[in-house]
């Protein structure tokens, strides 16, 4: 689904999760880095075990040169995936963390 259509629904006064992070990833993939921190952080308010939101809201801090909140939504987005057993995004994000250890 577009962002428009997206932002449509939002309009309409639906508000979750999941329409945040359709949102965030979509805004991330077009490098609207400040609208897609924004809606993932919103995603992640309305769902703090929500992994996969948590690591594109640490890409999206880092892209946009924020390394001290991306580190912390990294480090966030760990502990939601050990909780949930979410070996992947637990792996991807500790990737993620290290690569950002050695660049600062």
């Amino acid at each position: 689904m577009s962002t428009e259509a997206l932002e449509k629904m939002l309009g309409k006064g639906m508000d979750n999760a999941l329409l945040r992070f359709g949102l965030g990833k979509g805004y991330l993939d077009a490098k609207d880095l400040p609208r897609a921190s924004e809606n993932l952080q919103r995603c992640v308010a309305f769902d703090p075990s929500y992994s996969a939101a948590w690591k594109l809201l640490g890409q999206a801090l880092n892209s946009n040169g924020n390394a001290d909140a991306a580190r912390h939504a990294w480090q966030q987005g760990i502990a939601a995936a050990q909780a949930k057993g979410d070996k992947q995004a637990e792996k991807e994000m500790t990737v993620f963390l290290r690569r950002l250890e050695r660049l600062g």
